[in-house]
């Protein structure tokens, strides 16, 4: 049984730097600590030291300075016993980051002393002042919070977009070039306008806390691109500040003058957010905030006191079993919450923040106790990444009404199902459903589950359709790094090709993907530039190439318009028709309208080719590769008809009280493969081999009378109605 986490006391004074009265009050938790020095550093690098006062009952040091305002660079120098094997590090010498700073400036010079050790032993110290090779502390003055989303967003309706901050616009034609990767580029109106003509309504940025590069990143001639490194969990990452902007305070305000203008365009802001670790690393690594204000205090340490106990990889893991630094987390995303107006957070190895003291796993944790009890965190969207490395880390599944989490038997299982890699079709009704499997328990909806098929780490969705191996030799690790666990197929060539047949078949198979996960039950994902064809020339671990390997390529748009075009088309019709979209887990249960009275139909059914619901045997058929999906509620119903057989298969349109008539809205294929007119119940439909199909049923009272016959399609030129999206060649299918 898990001990529970006492929530921290309340303290007399706010924990950071706050400016009032023509002055500042510093205040800093460091319970261990001996002494406390404020380091205020002026415009000649010039350091003048104040000493602050300890309030023993709360372990909080303060001190307020007189004229000093926003703009004031500082640094803490925190001494104490040198304690190792008692998870005690302190060491004057080394000038440290506030954990509570609300903007930080500066760079790590990697070459200075910026280890609390010497270079012969981890647990010697070393008496070397850090002061000039680590960053610094800012003052930062209050300032009103961005503008508000007029309508709050409710989850069942977001289309999540994970894209990196500078990555986005660094090469963005129409952004100015001085802007280009930077708070500002992201709010010019080029980008907003993709977002919005794409459907994108919840942008999540990859980190963009402050963050640093791992000292063996940056050996090898690299940085951490990707952001996973905090250390600052209150201050927007400096070098996305435009030069205008600054460092001073300037990323703040250029932050939420971003936000403000997402907001204003409809589009809410979900950050990723990584309080599992610190960019400290292990002991082994730089002393630049918590490790040198309480080892012991901050990270969770082995039972010798001497070392990290590690379960994320990273060297080190936030201890939130500790009352005052579950407290640093709470306040941050309080802070980002209120003052800087985010709509939502997605957890970084989110495991981690629900160990106990003894390093078990809890969920019942005090962390998701109290983010569900604050009324400032209400209704913000809240996402785990249901894992950590240690032990029980895998919690998928678990996390109980008011969270999302990130669900990877959907990725797995769709790069699976469109390379064949799979058998029948039972697996694929979960996963369009919900992945009812996983979630539908306890009272949770579908949107419990974010669906996704790539993301930040692993292939592009470009590459998972080009590549069978990674390629990840500029990461200068010999390619070890990365999965080797990709699930794609390269179609029969590895790598880009002038092959017009593999191109086909490669951009076929990638909208298939983006199709099923824009149709499935839960909150989509797209990770950026996979609507137009991105790619990484296949490194699936970019997590340290701040290059063109990582950057969005807006010119692949051109490259592939079917992609661009189908996804503006799904989206489209999720957002007009909420039946795309149910928040509940559906049911083989009658539609009943307003009166109560049956409308014959169901919320759910599941259709084979001819026309008739799938039976034991058809789920049981470990060669089946096709079926449709029906979704209705009191207005709407559409079927989903997805066939990933490698020959085309002819498809009879279910009749009443399913229709009374049929229309395709959307599909995969080629423009002129599929018709366009509306179609009689009974009607037969060849469908291509390898394609999802999107029919939109009229339903009686909703839609125009039947038609009166079935007919087999003619030409599907002859409709008269206007294509479907944009009409893009595919040279396979036109040789056959």
């Amino acid at each position: 049984m898990s001990e529970p986490v006492p929530s921290a006391p309340a303290i007399t004074v706010r924990l950071g730097a706050h400016p009032r009265d023509n002055g500042t009050q510093f205040a800093l938790w460091a319970p261990r600590a001996e002494r406390v020095e404020l380091s205020l550093i002026d415009d000649d690098n010039n350091q003048t030291n104040v000493d602050l006062t300890l309030n023993p009952d709360e372990g909080i040091w303060t001190v307020f300075v007189p004229g000093v305002g926003a703009g004031q660079r500082y640094g803490y120098r925190v001494h104490g016993a040198w304690k190792p094997e008692e998870g005690q590090r302190f060491n004057p010498a080394k000038l440290l980051l506030d954990p509570y700073a609300r903007a930080i400036t500066g760079y790590v010079d990697y070459r200075g002393p910026i280890s609390d050790h010497t270079t012969t032993s981890n647990f010697e110290s070393d008496i070397t002042d850090s002061f000039g090779a680590v960053p610094l502390s800012v003052v930062v003055a209050p300032s009103p919070p961005p503008t508000p989303l007029t309508r709050p967003l409710p989850l069942a309706e977001m289309v999540i977009y994970e894209t990196h901050l500078k990555g986005y616009t660094q090469r963005h034609p129409e952004v100015p070039e001085g802007l280009r990767g930077t708070y500002a580029g992201f709010a010019d109106d080029a980008v907003i306008r993709h977002l919005v003509d794409t459907g994108i309504n919840a942008v999540e940025f990859l980190p963009v806390h402050h963050f640093v590069s791992e000292p063996f990143i940056v050996g090898r001639g690299l940085v951490n691109y990707w952001g996973y490194n905090t250390m600052g969990f209150f201050a927007p990452h400096a070098p996305y500040a435009s030069a205008t902007a600054g460092t001073l305070g300037g990323q703040v305000t250029e932050f939420k003058h971003l936000v403000s203008k997402l907001h204003e365009a409809g589009i809410a802001v979900i950050l990723d957010v990584v309080y599992n670790h610190t960019g400290e690393g292990g002991h082994e690594g730089p002393t630049m905030s918590f490790r040198g204000i309480d080892h012991g205090g901050y990270y969770r340490l082995t039972t010798d006191h001497r070392n990290d106990y590690d379960v994320t990889g990273c060297g080190n893991a936030v201890d939130t079993s500790n009352p005052r630094v579950l407290q640093m987390v709470l306040d941050s995303l309080r802070y980002w919450a209120t003052d800087m107006g985010v709509d939502g957070f997605r957890f970084d190895l989110c495991t981690t923040l629900i160990r106990d003291a003894a390093q078990h796993v809890d969920q019942h944790h005090e962390f998701k106790r109290q983010v569900a009890a604050d009324p400032l965190l209400a209704g913000k969207v809240m996402i785990s990444e249901p894992w950590d490395l240690g032990p029980y880390g895998y919690q998928v599944g678990r996390w109980g009404k008011g969270w999302s989490e990130w669900n990877d038997h959907f990725r797995g299982f769709t790069r699976d199902f469109w390379r064949g890699a799979t058998t029948g079709v039972q697996e694929l009704a979960t996963r369009l459903s919900g992945s009812s499997d996983t979630f539908d328990h306890g009272g949770r909806p579908a949107t419990s589950s974010i669906n996704f098929v790539t993301a930040h780490d692993g292939f592009t969705l470009r590459d998972v359709v080009t590549y069978d191996l990674k390629h990840n030799d500029a990461n200068s690790e010999r390619n070890r790094d990365g999965t080797d666990d990709n699930r794609s197929w390269n179609h029969g060539y590895e790598g880009e090709t002038d092959d017009p047949e593999v191109n086909a078949a490669r951009q076929r198979t990638a909208r298939n993907m983006m199709a099923t996960l824009l149709l499935a039950a839960g909150v989509p994902m797209i990770t950026a530039g996979d609507e137009m064809g991105r790619t990484q020339n296949g490194n699936n671990n970019a997590y340290c190439q701040d290059s063109p390997t990582s950057w969005i390529d807006w010119h692949t748009t051109d490259e592939w318009p079917g992609q661009v075009a189908l996804t503006r088309t799904l989206l489209k019709l999720r957002a007009e028709h909420p039946v795309l979209r149910n928040p509940r887990f559906r049911a083989h249960r009658e539609v009943v309208d307003d009166s109560g009275v049956g409308l014959g139909r169901t919320e759910v059914a599941w259709f084979t080719e001819h026309g008739t619901e799938m039976a034991i045997e058809h789920w049981h058929d470990s060669g089946r590769r096709t079926l449709g999906q029906y979704v209705s509620d009191v207005d709407d119903a559409f079927l989903i008809f997805v066939h990933a057989g490698d020959s085309p298969i002819v498809l009879t349109l279910p009749g009443q009280p399913w229709a009374g008539r049929w229309t395709i809205v959307a599909h995969t294929g080629l423009d002129n493969e599929l018709p366009h007119r509306p179609m009689a119940v009974g009607s037969i439909v060849t469908v291509p081999a390898k394609t999802v199909v999107v029919l939109r049923a009229a339903v009686l009272g909703h839609l125009p009378e039947v038609v009166a016959s079935p007919t087999t399609p003619e030409d599907p030129d002859d409709s008269g109605h206007e294509p479907i999206g944009e009409a893009v060649p595919d040279p396979a299918i036109q040789k056959r």
